[in-house]
């Protein structure tokens, strides 16, 4: 096996598409070209850009609908979809597995269902549900669960009803999505989960958003943490795997590799609203080493996803 390993890679299966289509909207990203993705686009995508194989998720707003039977049942078909693809093309494709959150029971059945059942590489989460970020006390015990299996988590941004539109003409995607992802790694720090549940693998998109930049403002106050944090903020954070989508750029990885090594870091696409070539073109012009770029594209997943050991 040889050929980048892609973390951040969405499927439009067309019930999420029916059902969400008016949340997606709200993020700025609708577009013909989600109803245009099938399975040999992705494979067409790798083939064209020195791609081996894909993990595939589904975007937000994942399976919640508001809705609980409607959104058990959304998350059993789209993960039943994406283990299928999985099946059929076993060399190309893993996955992350949907939950419904914030319905932790129903969450807690899926999560069992697909990693026992379907086999999944992990779960993907997304940065908060309804409001309530990931370390709300009501989602406790899907983290525990988590840690208890040693997972691998995704975190995919979501919109917040808080801020849409709070800067007119500007996509959710562009600005909300990348303080969204800070948002719920703070809040995971907040609560003591990463210090409690330090057996999950987490992986946030987008180069972990904003975090970067603020991590020295965060291990400052972090000092208040007491025992949710006792080695300091600053430990915990460290200990984060972080993907590369839309932010391969000087400025964004300056900061990133002074919070982790590449050996933390893993590539993503955000395809289809991003391409890999996209995300490939300008990794190789940040100056990095031949063996860190190497790590980036496919030997931190190789890592990281059994299935796909070298």
């Amino acid at each position: 096996m040889a050929g980048i390993i892609d973390v951040h890679h969405h499927i439009m299966q067309p019930d999420f598409l029916r059902i969400q289509e008016a949340r997606i909207r709200r993020t700025g990203y609708w577009g013909e070209k989600l109803t245009e993705w099938t399975p040999s686009w992705s494979i067409d995508q790798m083939d064209q850009t020195g791609g081996d194989v894909s993990i595939l998720s589904i975007s937000a707003p994942g399976s919640w609908t508001g809705k609980v039977d409607e959104s058990r049942k959304l998350a059993r078909t789209l993960n039943e979809y994406t283990a299928q693809l999985a099946r059929d093309y076993p060399t190309r494709f893993g996955f992350f597995a949907t939950i419904p959150l914030p319905d932790v029971e129903g969450s807690l059945a899926e999560l069992a269902y697909a990693l026992d059942v379907l086999k999944a590489d992990g779960i993907c989460l997304l940065t908060n549900y309804d409001g309530k970020y990931p370390g709300d006390p009501a989602f406790a015990a899907v983290y525990d669960e988590l840690n208890r299996r040693k997972a691998v988590v995704y975190s995919h941004p979501a919109a917040v009803d808080c801020c849409v539109n709070m800067v007119p003409g500007v996509p959710m995607a562009i600005l909300e999505f990348m303080f969204d992802n800070t948002r719920a790694i703070v809040s995971l720090l907040q609560s003591g989960t990463l210090h409690r549940c330090p057996d999950i693998r987490f992986i946030f998109s987008h180069c972990g958003g904003a975090l970067p930049t603020v991590a020295g403002r965060v291990s400052g106050w972090g000092r208040s943490l007491g025992d949710r944090a006792p080695k300091g903020a600053l430990h915990e954070l460290n200990r984060l795997n972080f993907d590369t989508a839309s932010m391969n750029n000087p400025m964004t990885f300056g900061a990133l590799l002074k919070l982790v090594p590449a050996s933390q870091v893993l590539f993503g696409s955000d395809f289809p609203w991003g391409t890999m070539a996209a995300s490939k073109e300008p990794l190789h012009k940040l100056g990095l080493s031949a063996a860190d770029v190497h790590a980036i594209e496919e030997g931190n997943a190789r890592k990281l996803f059994a299935r796909f050991k070298a």
